[in-house]
This record gives C-alpha cells, sequence and structure tokens, in this order.
C-alpha cells in the first residue's frame, strides 16, 4: 500500500486538521478530559496561515463547546456490551477489532464530503485503518500508551497507512516504537502538549499569609493526591493550605469513593483543613490555579505528561512534581522534581518554598518562562512541521 501523503495531490500545506476524540467525548470546557483540552489549544495555536481545523464530536454531547472551530456532528454508534469482549478475542487471534471500528466508521461516515486532510484519530488505532488514504492523510494522536495489546502482526495491519504516530512526550514515544514493528518506527514523532500563555490568564492575587497549595487532577491513588494531603498534614504548619481540586471521575455529583473518604479523613488533623472542591468546569480551575502559590503534581502514575503542571506555571504558580514518565519533560528545568510517593521529599519541597520568599518567587519567575516558550502556538507549528515534513524527524522531538 503507498503512503497517503505520497498519493495525494494536495500540497501538504494546505491540508486542514480534522480532530476525531473518543466517540461520546464532550469537546467542552464543562469537563476536564485532556484529549478536548489539548485539541482546543492546537486549534486555537495554529497561525494565520493554518490550514482551518474541523472537530468531529458526537451528537448529543453537550452543546457548550470550545470556539474558534467548526464541529462536525455525526449520530453515534449504540454501544453493545459484548463488543470489548469480542474485540480482545479477536486481538488475541490476530484478527480485526469490529467493535471498535464500528463505533469508529460512524465518526467517519461523512469523509467523502470533507477537503482533502489530516485526520488526526486521538487515542484511537482502529480508526486509522477506516480513513479513506486515498482522499486524507490517517494520524494516529497518542496520548496515552495505546499498543500494548497488540502484537507486531496487528499493528503492521493496522496501521500500516499511518503517516505519523504523534506522541505527547519522548517518555510516551520511546514506550511506543518499542511495540511497533521496525517498519512504523520511524513515524513515531513527538509534539509536547502546551499551555495558554501566561499573559492570557490576566494578573495573579497576591499571596496573603499562607502559602496556597493547589492539587488539582482526579481523586484516585495513581495521582497521588493523598501523598500532598500527607505531606501537608506531617509539616502541620499554619502557615501552608491545600486547596485539592477535583473528584474520581468528571461529574460532580458523583457520590464519594472510600479513597476520597480517606482523603477527607486524614486530612481533618491539619492545623489549616485543605479544602475539597471536588470537579470543577475548566474555567473555575484557572480561577484557582491564579491563587496558588504551589501546584503539586504528585502522581505515582507515569504519566505520559503533565498538563496541570504547565497550567500551573502559566498561572504563576511554583511546580512540584513527581519525577516520573513524562512529568519531567512538561516541567522542564523551572519545576521541583520529587520521588513519586515520596511525602518526606515533598514535605521538604513545600517547606523550602515556604520559608524562602526569594526561592519562591525564582520557581515562580521560572515556570512563567517556561510556560511561555511551551505555549499551544509553539506546540502548534510543531504539529504543522512533522506532519508536513517529507522525512519523519527524530522521535525524541526535537524542533
Amino acid at each position: 500500500m503507498k503512503r497517503s501523503d505520497q498519493s495525494l495531490p494536495v500540497r501538504a500545506h494546505e491540508r486542514g486538521h480534522v480532530h476525531v476524540i473518543t466517540p461520546g467525548d464532550h469537546y467542552s470546557p464543562r469537563t476536564g478530559s485532556a484529549v478536548p483540552t489539548v485539541v482546543d489549544g492546537l486549534v486555537r495555536g495554529a497561525s494565520t496561515t493554518s490550514a482551518p481545523s474541523s472537530v468531529v464530536v458526537a451528537r448529543g454531547t453537550y452543546p457548550d463547546r470550545y470556539g474558534g472551530v467548526s464541529v462536525l456532528e455525526y449520530p453515534q454508534a449504540s454501544a453493545r456490551r459484548w463488543d470489548r469482549y469480542l474485540d480482545a478475542a479477536s486481538s488475541r487471534a490476530g484478527l480485526p477489532r469490529h467493535g471498535a471500528r464500528r463505533a469508529y466508521a460512524a465518526t467517519v461516515r461523512d469523509q467523502g464530503g470533507w477537503a482533502p486532510s489530516y485526520v488526526l484519530a486521538h487515542n484511537a488505532p482502529q480508526l486509522v485503518p477506516l480513513v479513506d488514504a486515498a482522499r486524507h492523510v490517517p494520524v494516529l494522536y497518542a496520548h496515552n500508551q495505546l499498543l500494548r495489546t497488540y502484537g507486531h502482526r496487528e499493528l503492521a495491519r493496522t496501521l500500516g497507512p499511518v503517516h505519523r504516530i504523534v506522541c505527547v512526550s519522548a517518555f510516551l514515544a520511546d514506550e511506543t516504537a518499542t511495540l511497533l514493528p521496525p517498519g512504523l518506527r520511524d513515524r513515531v514523532v513527538v509534539v509536547h502538549n502546551g499551555v495558554d500563555a501566561p499573559a492570557e490568564h490576566g494578573a495573579r492575587a497576591p499571596r496573603g499569609d499562607t502559602l496556597h497549595v493547589v492539587f488539582v487532577g482526579r481523586t484516585i491513588p495513581d495521582k497521588g493526591a493523598d501523598v500532598v494531603v500527607d505531606a501537608v498534614r506531617r509539616l502541620a504548619r499554619p502557615d501552608v493550605r491545600l486547596t485539592v481540586v477535583g473528584s474520581a471521575g468528571f461529574d460532580a455529583a458523583a457520590p464519594l469513593t472510600p479513597h476520597e473518604k480517606a482523603l477527607r479523613q486524614r486530612a481533618s488533623g491539619t492545623p489549616v483543613p485543605p479544602a475539597f472542591t471536588g470537579f470543577l468546569p475548566r474555567g473555575e480551575v484557572r480561577e484557582i490555579l491564579r491563587t496558588a502559590d504551589v501546584v503539586v503534581v504528585p502522581s505515582r502514575w507515569a504519566e505520559p505528561f503533565a498538563l496541570t503542571a504547565l497550567e500551573g506555571m502559566s498561572a504563576g504558580a511554583a511546580v512540584v512534581a513527581s519525577d516520573v514518565g513524562g512529568i519531567p519533560e512538561a516541567v522542564g528545568s523551572a519545576g521541583i522534581l520529587v520521588p513519586p510517593g515520596d511525602v518526606v521529599a515533598l514535605a521538604d519541597a513545600l517547606a523550602a518554598l515556604a520559608d524562602d520568599e526569594s526561592l519562591l518567587a525564582r520557581a515562580q519567575e521560572a515556570g512563567r518562562a517556561h510556560a511561555a516558550a511551551m505555549s499551544w502556538s509553539h506546540a502548534r507549528a510543531r504539529l504543522d512541521r512533522v506532519l508536513d515534513g517529507a522525512r519523519a524527524p527524530s522521535p525524541r522531538g526535537t524542533p
């Protein structure tokens, strides 16, 4: 099969971007899902000469969508309970995963009417073979590790038409490349996630008498909210207060899980009881980040990236984060890294920032500078380069 970028007469820089997100996901600031956030950033980061972008969204999802983009709606295929089990059995036998393809077929049902485009399949390997490669250029956009259940034969068949496999960090790119058959490895590229430029947040609130520490994320063990709660409790300082933003999922009305109940119980003995907001829409999260002196990203899980770290820096906060996965790439030299799950190390880092105003100020300024260098316009320019290039760039993501 010919590579799609060789068969299309349309010049690369003239092709628009069609982003396909997970069927049923909401392209809305009302959610905290990372993929729509990244897509919105890439759309807004386009230059004035960029070809137009569209986002394919299931009909019936939240109507208050991110702006500045053409939304292509489709009727979502009804879910069938047995599809996942059939796909698992099919994959073990090296057969196509028809359940996943059935769901994704609905997203590209109208692709014959789209202008020739890059079709970016976000976290969707099974969408790649459904893209009309005689008209469009299929791109797999990996925000997480997607290929652990695939063998080489299935990957060669499923991803054979793919033009690029975009990964959000070099950490994820390296993991992905090791799972691919040799013929696909040179298509792996890195496009780090971006962030709104610091100036877009406006003036931040000045620090008061306490060091305001903020955690934003899902309150599940992998994300480590309990680590920062225990670190603040260990400090037992009246000049350190903690706000925990997030729930186990993306539903503000969901009942507390046992882990969330335990978090609140453990936090009750601190001099300044932490505030637990539950899940909040992205606009409200941004307002809280503007009040933060320090944002903590204490993940135990090897996250492929850490959008929250960049968002904290852009809002003017110092960032203390786990030294694991793609998080060090997200924070660069501007972040303070601690071992994942290490309560003592995290408490020591927070104490140093609380005690040393100049250290805090330097960390905050370094974060703002790093966020400015990681803006969405930089991310979009990088994406345009790796998609339009005739040869696959280095998977390490150098510009």
